[in-house]
């Protein structure tokens, strides 16, 4: 079984266009959070909204390539760009290797609603346009990424709630530990628009605090009301770590765990006993026990239930080691498909600069919440190993492990 490392990432997220961005909102506690009146004129419920700078790629990408990009694709795309480039893989390494792709995504409604609505306003589809299916199609971030970047190895989207991104890390370190393929892009994206999110607003599920937007998002604060939707893309580059070492590659961490379950039960209600069994398998396959886990950056999305159950399962498996906890969506929202990628990178910024982001706005704890050792302000401390979870709706679980090499 080979070793997997990451070489390198790249985040366009609500705390930022890149890197440096990132880490400087994650250090200081700075929320990305916004209200959106838009959202408010078109209905909703919540007008609250992670605030994710639009994708500027004129001159980076041609007419073509441009129109065929669904918004998370572009989102993709840069986060992308920033990862090979940290990577420091070009593109005569990629035409000369089998580079693969595994990407979590799953919608793509802003460019299926606005095919039909042209379809519905002037009852012709050859008015559509050309790139719409390519924007449209769920697999849109890997179909148009392995084109623009010529990558030959496998390629295919991993279409699993808010656990997506997590599982296409999860996929890809399993392909190369298995010695199937020896570089893979792997991440995350979400489109941030209307279209995306009326479905969740008509659930309540969306938090209503719109008087302060960065007060919004709760997690295991006794007091949440709700999640707040938002997105962007983030990227890994997971390698081989022979052919890391082979071609001078910067190898940032090691993956050495990964674990996953379905409930079974409840098809949005979340479960303590399948998430403990993602937890125990992602430790037993990295051979670690609940006392090498340094950090655990939560899932925790700011709902009652949802934060209650991973309270329960953290502490059931992590009860007496006590590692620092803390949930980044309180800065983000909800970053759904993309968040269990951009958790990866946001931890691996805090194990690069030995500080711990704090989970802000948690000011009460619950009854299940006051168990754990959550970090409600930034601690610099040095971190060797960080576990991340990811849940999403039909009971899918993913748990991660990352090491630092030394």
């Amino acid at each position: 079984m080979g070793r997997v490392v990451i070489t390198g990432m790249g985040a366009w997220s609500c705390l930022g266009k890149n890197l440096e961005e990132v880490k400087d909102s994650l250090f200081h506690g700075r929320s990305g959070i916004i209200l959106d009146p838009e959202r408010k004129s078109w209905g909703y419920r919540s007008g609250l909204t992670g605030k994710v700078e639009p994708a500027q790629l004129k001159g980076l990408l041609d007419r073509r390539a441009r129109i065929q990009l669904s918004e998370e694709a572009e989102y993709a795309y840069l986060a992308t760009l920033e990862a090979l480039k940290n990577a420091k893989m070009d593109m005569e390494f990629i035409e000369k290797n089998e580079v693969g792709i595994l990407y979590g995504n799953d919608s793509s409604a802003k460019a299926v609603m606005e095919a039909i609505d042209i379809v519905r306003a002037k009852k012709d589809t050859m008015l559509i346009g050309s790139g719409s299916i390519f924007q449209s199609m769920n697999c849109t971030v890997t179909m148009n990424l392995s084109t623009i970047f010529k990558l030959k190895g496998i390629n295919f989207t991993v279409s699993a709630a808010c656990a997506s991104g997590s599982h296409a890390i999860g996929l890809g370190y399993l392909f190369i530990k298995w010695g199937l393929q020896k570089q893979i892009v792997c991440g995350g994206a979400q489109e941030v628009n209307p279209y995306a999110f009326g479905s969740f607003d008509g659930l309540s599920a969306f938090s209503i605090r719109e008087a302060d937007p960065t007060k919004a998002s709760r997690p295991f604060d006794r007091d949440r009301d709700g999640l707040v939707p938002s997105g962007g893309g983030a990227t890994v580059i997971l390698e081989d770590y022979d052919s890391a070492v082979k071609r001078g590659a910067p190898i940032l961490a090691e993956v050495v765990g990964y674990g996953f379950s379905s409930n079974g039960e409840h098809i949005s209600n979340s479960s303590m006993d399948g998430q403990i069994r993602s937890l125990q398998m992602a430790l037993d396959d990295a051979k670690m026990t609940q006392h090498d886990i340094d950090y655990i950056n939560a899932h925790a999305t700011s709902t009652p239930g949802g934060d209650r159950a991973e309270a329960q399962a953290i502490d059931a498996v992590f009860g007496k080691a006590k590692p620092m906890v803390s949930s980044t969506k309180s800065m983000t929202g909800h970053e759904c498909w993309m968040a269990g990628a951009s958790e990866i990178v946001y931890s691996m910024l805090m194990m690069q600069h030995n500080f711990v982001a704090p989970n802000i706005n948690f000011e009460n704890p619950d009854e299940d919440s006051a168990k754990l050792n959550i970090v409600t302000k930034t601690v610099e401390r040095n971190i060797d190993v960080f576990l991340s979870n990811s849940f999403g709706f039909g009971g899918t679980n993913s748990t991660l492990i990352i090491k630092k090499i030394k």
